[in-house]
């Protein structure tokens, strides 16, 4: 079996194929037509196995899934319940809470225009027609009263398909440099050595804080900016901006990275053993609901989840 990677439109086709035929409200037509266009081609069916990897086993497991995980979510409160009478409860509770809200404690972020909680995804549609996504703990602010339009990127990701509804120049900023797009779809995400600039469609130039020249990065080129300057230019990841629909797809992946990429969208700690952290997954996972995300690998992978308390979970070897 071909388990090469699709294309980013391929995949977007798929992804759109899945979240209507998961609705259950398709008509016999546009379930023709999906057939029609899954046989079209080797690579859609490729994609469509890639998408669908572990979806029968979640799909399978997700009723035992739940209601395990609701027990276990009971007896964990009436364990912290016992727990916090006593002092040591009460100083655990609070370094717990203490640290689950520490990354949420910057000005920048309180005093966001737009912004979202860990686990939160949200899409604006702005006055000149821009389509902005906001993904998990993100800040960004809006300023378009100047003679720019000007989105700024504190922290976080976002998405931006731009309008056409407004002359100015719009520019993406961020304290390591601007992007300026020339009528695209891309992706902005703050990381902790720069700004990763992922360009979807057309093109976005460039430019680092400390630096006069621009550089103009194509459709399916990502590169990673800081103050002083760019990063070598490497390839848009399949699925990129799944998130965008309230998805993680990945393909081929390292186990401890894909439960690196579920632990944005929820609070506390979620890790990984050594002994399995290396083992590889291929799938799409549901980001609104990571504890049957996380339910669906012990079907598919020689592990299980442990829940010490609701804000400390490790994935273990079977």
């Amino acid at each position: 079996m071909n388990g090469s990677p699709v294309s980013s439109r391929v995949l977007d086709a798929a992804i759109a194929w899945k979240l209507s035929l998961d609705q259950g409200s398709g008509t016999p037509d546009e379930r023709s037509e999906f057939m029609r266009w899954h046989a079209a081609s080797e690579e859609h069916a490729r994609a469509w196995r890639q998408l669908g990897c572990l979806d029968q086993r979640v799909n399978a497991a997700a009723g035992p899934a739940r209601q395990a995980l609701l027990q276990s979510r009971a007896g964990l409160r009436r364990r912290i319940g016992k727990v916090g009478g006593g002092l040591a409860g009460m100083f655990l509770l609070g370094s717990l809470l203490a640290w689950v809200g520490a990354p949420s404690l910057s000005a920048h972020y309180w005093l966001a225009d737009q912004r979202t909680a860990t686990g939160e995804l949200r899409t604006l549609r702005l006055e000149d027609g821009t389509l902005l996504s906001l993904n998990t703990h993100t800040a960004v602010d809006i300023d378009y009263a100047g003679a720019q339009r000007v989105i700024v990127l504190h922290q976080g990701e976002i998405s931006v398909e731009t309008g056409h509804q407004d002359p100015r120049p719009l520019l993406v900023r961020t304290d390591d440099g601007r992007l300026r797009p020339l009528g695209t779809r891309f992706l902005v995400r703050r990381e902790a050595n720069g700004t990763r600039l992922e360009v979807l469609q057309a093109s976005v130039a460039a430019m680092p804080l400390n630096s006069g020249d621009e550089q103009v990065l194509r459709e399916g080129q990502q590169v990673l900016m800081d103050a002083n300057g760019l990063g070598q230019v490497g390839t848009v990841d399949v699925g990129a901006d799944a998130w965008t629909r309230g998805m993680l797809v990945v393909d081929n992946v390292r186990l401890a990275d894909l439960v690196a990429a579920l632990g944005k969208y929820r609070s506390g700690h979620l890790g990984v053993a050594d002994e399995v952290a290396d083992l590889r997954v291929t799938g799409s996972f549901p980001l609104t609901d990571i504890d049957l995300a996380l339910a669906s690998l012990v079907p598919a992978l020689p592990v299980k989840i442990e829940r010490h308390t609701p804000w400390w979970v490790t994935v273990q070897p079977q």
